[in-house]
């Protein structure tokens, strides 16, 4: 069975990114590592501070577009629900 995530994860401006993955530990390392060209890596985002795992790609997917469509005070109150502290949460992953 295949395991689906939706993240967010942020850098020191709090500046949010929203993603989609089915290796939640892989992809975390590539944000941590900027190994990804683009959004990410231009501004540094490397603190995991949010996950859902929906049932299938297709639910992650439309959870992905909903949460990218909120405003940002949204997305902040999704995060503090979860990660009151904005910990991150592979702190200690690798």
């Amino acid at each position: 069975m295949h395991q689906y995530f939706v993240c967010i994860i942020t850098n020191k401006s709090g500046t949010l990114y929203v993603g989609v993955t089915n290796n939640l530990e892989r992809r975390i390392f590539e944000h941590k590592n900027s190994l990804i060209e683009g959004f990410t890596k231009k501004y540094n985002i490397n603190r995991f501070v949010y996950y859902e795992e929906p049932h299938d790609i297709l639910a992650a997917i439309d959870r992905e577009k909903q949460i990218k469509g909120w405003l940002r005070e949204n997305k902040i109150a999704l995060i503090e629900s979860f990660n009151p502290e904005w910990m991150d949460l592979s702190e200690d992953w690798f």
